[in-house]
């Protein structure tokens, strides 16, 4: 039987898993790592630790394998990390140098670190809230992501948010086909520009 529960900070050594082993665009990104935690770092564990009421996790018997995060206030949320989470990273770890098309995949999340991206400024204007989730295989296809889903945007409504966005690896199919069916818009042109890289969502609650 799986449960869904807010997330805990007893929770994190978990989440950092799941977000390493469903960090390559929904594939495992453990080859890709000698720090398993750096995708952890930026996707999912300030979340849990400075935004727990918009934290909640997927639980069976064999442990925590899966969760939904996000931040009802994205702006604000942006600030907060800049305040409380980045620098103690940034003071952890080096910022890389050198030519990026040289770097490797652990340099890219670091840079990351030191320079944070987020979703456009008018998908943020349009969309304020925004949301990232990931499933262990195991909890694959049984209805456990729109479970989580649900409860996220019960959760979100009940706190006035109005609009929630996300970002999708362009090469991950299958989590582009779970949100395309959840009722997400996909955004384009004047929202977002084209991209190789990105596929961005919106929806109205």
């Amino acid at each position: 039987m799986t449960i869904l529960r807010p997330a805990r900070l007893d929770d994190l050594e978990q989440i950092y898993g799941i977000s390493l082993v469903t960090g390559d665009a929904g594939k495992d990104a453990t080859p890709l790592h000698r720090d398993g935690k750096l995708i952890g770092h930026i996707y999912s564990a300030p979340y849990v630790s400075l935004n727990p009421e918009a934290a909640f996790v997927a639980e069976d018997e064999q442990g925590v394998a899966g969760y939904i995060v996000g931040a009802y206030d994205t702006l604000a949320f942006q600030a907060l990390l800049e305040r409380e989470w980045w620098p103690a990273l940034r003071a952890a770890y080096s910022e890389p140098q050198g030519d990026p098309a040289l770097w490797d995949a652990d340099q890219n999340r670091i840079a990351a670190i030191y320079h944070p991206s987020f979703a456009p400024a008018a998908v943020i204007d349009a969309f304020p809230a925004h949301i990232h989730m990931n499933l262990l295989p195991r909890l694959q296809g049984q209805g456990i992501g729109t479970r989580l889903l649900d409860l996220w945007f019960a959760t979100a409504r009940d706190a006035g948010v109005k609009a929630v966005h996300l970002g999708a690896n362009a090469n991950n199919a299958g989590g582009i086909r779970f949100w395309s069916s959840r009722g997400f818009e996909r955004l384009g042109p004047p929202l977002v520009a084209p991209s190789e890289r990105s596929v961005w969502f919106g929806e109205r609650l």
